[in-house]
């Protein structure tokens, strides 16, 4: 076999070193650093030709200079003789920005696959894509992996006596509704109208929530506005405790101060994004463990869909 190696930006070295450590390899050397006036300065400090490169990087807050710093170290990568770079980006930033919602705006996400695929990569490995329809903006193959797998056996353990799960938007009622069936359980839906960006009206509860324990299920946090809001309507119409489940903690923002407000009552979230300051009010789920696996999937050549149909 040609043999691998795995590379880590800086926007989460903590998650990459798990991930490594769950495939049973060292980190490969990157030396990642800036220049006085702020340009981002790539050396692969390790023998790479040949080989097929993965690189871990998240493209949460700073946005900018984590998506640079993964185009400056595939470009890298691929003038070293990589044979191919993996990007493996838990978090894809940009990605609310799927279509043109509105006149004379940007698609943003699609510059974005446009950029990556131009500094070389050749594959995306990613988790929970805002909007399933971005993976069609790449030409070339991108895994978009469900967090719900990482929340199924925390819900379980939970042993909730009246269990419901929620979609806090119609654009999350398939990630709502994949969750409600491997649990077996019912479905409620909350249609919400959003006036401006980060803010958010709720307007209508579809389905009883009336002495149920509701999971309500969103692929991000940001503000946590929607989810507070959710919860609250859902506790208006009698709901026992809302526990809400988001892959990626964005978290900016009023975040914090909307979730001490109490409407929700546990967030689980994941660390695709690091928590950089700690939050009483959020349960952290690794999922490590999950991209290692996957990363092993793919080098071998074997089926990732198979993952999770087990």
């Amino acid at each position: 076999m040609r043999g691998y190696k795995i590379f880590s930006g800086t926007a989460n070295i903590d998650f990459s070193r798990q991930v490594a450590k769950f495939l049973g390899i060292p980190l490969s050397d990157a030396s990642i650093k800036r220049f006085s006036d702020g340009e981002i300065s790539v050396q692969i400090g390790e023998n790479v030709r040949g080989k097929d490169a993965f690189i871990i990087q998240s493209t949460c807050a700073p946005t900018d200079t984590n998506l640079m710093e993964l185009l400056i170290l595939t470009d890298a990568l691929k003038r070293s003789s990589a044979s191919s770079v993996t990007a493996v980006v838990p978090y894809f930033g940009y990605a609310r920005q799927d279509r043109k919602a509105a006149p004379r705006v940007p698609i943003t996400a699609k510059l974005v696959a446009n950029m990556m695929q131009t500094a070389g990569i050749n594959r995306v490995i990613t988790m929970d894509l805002h909007a399933g329809q971005i993976q069609g903006f790449f030409d070339v193959p991108v895994d978009n992996l469900y967090g719900t797998i990482a929340f199924t056996n925390y819900v379980k353990n939970k042993h909730l006596t009246n269990p419901i799960v929620a979609s806090p938007d119609i654009g999350g009622v398939a990630r709502a509704r994949s969750l409600a069936k491997t649990l077996n359980l019912d479905l409620v839906i909350v249609d919400k109208r959003r006036e401006k960006a980060n803010e958010s009206e709720v307007m209508n509860v579809i389905g009883d929530v009336n002495g149920k324990d509701v999971i309500l299920i969103d692929d991000m946090v940001d503000t946590a506005g929607t989810l507070v809001k959710a919860a609250k309507a859902f506790k208006e119409r009698g709901a026992n405790s809302v526990l809400a489940f988001c892959t990626h903690p964005v978290l900016s923002g009023k975040a914090r101060q909307n979730l001490a407000s109490g409407a929700i009552d546990e967030l689980v979230v994941t660390d695709t994004i690091p928590l950089n300051e700690p939050c009483e009010y959020v349960q952290v789920i690794s999922v490590a463990s999950l991209f290692a696996e996957v990363i092993r999937r793919v080098y071998h050549g074997e089926s990732v869909n198979g993952l999770f149909e087990y």
